[in-house]
């Protein structure tokens, strides 16, 4: 699988190494096979861009993501884009007077793993449906935080 990243943003210094093992580790887990995945790092105007654009809210959000082809059979599947805004998970940790580099990592890796939960078809849109979501999203993180696959420098 080809994970393919674009970083378009200057506010958390993201390795690029570090994201196809998060990305191969949830799809994995999600049983999802795929030849394709676009994962792109942008900043609040950019990510208040598209979400106003797709969605008609021209506030700033954490992700965003696009599904692309919906038949896993098909040659060369491109499962889709994810869109995460790391300003927004640093705004995050300010407020909650965390320690905010380490967890500003940690927060942007959630929002990469809600993005691909996203590509997958879980909503988030219903309280049963977004319980499950977080609840599957935060088991993720934990697996990850215990194999050292989460987001750094």
């Amino acid at each position: 699988m080809k994970t393919l990243v674009f970083n378009n943003q200057t506010d958390l210094q993201i390795n690029p190494d570090r994201v196809a093992p998060i990305v191969k580790h949830v799809l994995h887990s999600e049983k999802i096979e795929t030849d394709e995945v676009s994962i792109y790092f942008v900043d609040q105007t950019e990510i208040s861009k598209l979400h106003n654009d797709f969605f008609g809210d021209p506030s700033v959000t954490d992700c965003i993501s696009f599904p692309m082809d919906s038949d896993a059979q098909e040659k060369d599947h491109i499962l889709g884009e994810v869109f995460v805004c790391p300003q927004t998970a640093i705004d995050y940790i300010l407020t909650s007077a965390e320690e905010v580099t380490e967890n500003s990592y940690l927060e942007t890796t959630l929002y990469l793993i809600h993005g691909l939960l996203h590509l997958i078809g879980y909503t988030d849109q219903e309280d049963d449906k977004r319980t499950l979501m977080h609840a599957r999203q935060n088991t993720l993180l934990q697996e990850l935080i215990k194999h050292h696959k989460v987001l750094s420098a």
